[in-house]
């Protein structure tokens, strides 16, 4: 920590110290740690004016500490992009932890993959039973927007949890969605014994874990069954992060493959992350197919060109383009693009799903 501390500027480690409200609550609400676990806090050390994951991280120490508990180790790594491999440090950190430690990870993008363990971030907490909390995409933004994380995180979350968990039953039981805008997405999915699942923020039983901050859920398709039209008009995720959308980009989807991309700047933008993608896949077949559809469900969330944000906000949906195969689907790719779209109308086997404003 006190390497960490040399690093940030006086304002800084203030914006730190003001963050450990609200970062005390994933402590102790959504991964329960207890006073005598070790608490491994991952992240990196951001670009210049972008600091918010070391911020970030120095406030979980600090957080921690607070709370009493004995062993918080922080362990920081350069930003990593698609394709870099997490520094050995980092695998070597994650190796010794013993089974059922509480793990955090703030990074301005992603933490890499992993070479020494074999296996991806996720598979590899399953696996050794870890619990996890993940900030991801935190670079897009200034350090000055840390109030809008921040904002986030300053909930009621047994409201919001009560929302996921009523939303996730109906689309659990629902056979067809139909989703449609004003904007003119019209598009019908099947999801006939596809389970959805909730961000939820309970992360406190071995080897479970998600993103932060809460209030989304969402759902894998089947394959190809997914037909029509969608709209895209606040974010885009493509190779380079988070696009903000100022002409919309309309995705044409037969057969659950995006067919048709059309727009200004950003939609060509998605293209060439497609096209980069199909080129560099294991399984080309799937870069172009939808994967999932979430509703986001959090009330203080804001459209910000972060998509670990974006894609909460209440009001929105947002369609993923590529890999669903971690989270009960079958399509496999190196890619997995959200794209967000506001006012969905999402019909459940034809009945209106009454969603939160």
């Amino acid at each position: 920590m006190d390497d960490l501390i040399k690093t940030l500027t006086a304002e800084e480690l203030q914006l730190a110290k003001r963050s450990m409200p609200y970062l005390s609550k994933i402590i102790s609400d959504c991964l329960k740690i207890k006073k005598d676990e070790t608490f491994l806090i991952l992240g990196d050390t951001g670009y210049p004016n972008k600091k918010i994951a070391p911020i970030l991280c120095a406030g979980y120490f600090l957080a921690a500490k607070e709370l009493g508990i004995k062993n918080p180790k922080i362990i920081l790594q350069e930003p990593k992009e698609k394709g870099d491999f997490a520094d050995t440090y980092i695998t070597d950190a994650l190796a010794s932890l013993e089974k059922n430690s509480p793990v955090l990870v703030a990074i301005s993008n992603r933490l890499g993959k992993f070479k020494s363990l074999g296996k991806s971030f996720r598979t590899f907490m399953k696996h050794e039973g870890h619990r996890f909390a993940s900030m991801p995409s935190l670079g897009n933004l200034s350090t000055n927007d840390i109030d809008k994380i921040l904002t986030t995180l300053d909930i009621d979350y047994d409201a919001v949890r009560k929302n996921c968990k009523r939303i996730n039953e109906i689309i659990d039981n629902g056979d067809e969605l139909h989703i449609t805008t004003e904007k003119g997405t019209d598009l019908y999915m099947n999801i006939k014994n596809k389970k959805a699942l909730s961000v939820a923020g309970i992360y406190d039983l071995p080897g479970t874990g998600g993103n932060i901050p809460i209030g989304e859920v969402y759902t894998p398709c089947r394959g190809k069954f997914v037909e029509g039209k969608v709209v895209i008009d606040l974010s885009s995720r493509i190779k380079e992060g988070t696009q903000l959308i100022e002409e919309p980009i309309t995705l044409e989807i037969k057969e659950g493959t995006v067919v048709s991309i059309t727009g200004g700047k950003e939609a060509e933008k998605l293209k060439k992350t497609l096209d980069w993608a199909h080129n560099h896949s294991k399984f080309p077949w799937g870069v172009r197919r939808i994967g999932e559809l979430g509703i986001g469900l959090n009330p203080n969330a804001r459209i910000i060109g972060s998509m670990n944000i974006d894609e909460k906000v209440v009001g929105t949906a947002h369609v993923a383009i590529g890999s669903n195969y971690w989270f009960g689907g079958t399509i496999y790719a190196i890619i997995h693009l959200d794209q967000v779209f506001r006012n969905p109308r999402i019909e459940v086997d034809g009945q209106p799903l009454n969603l939160p404003q």
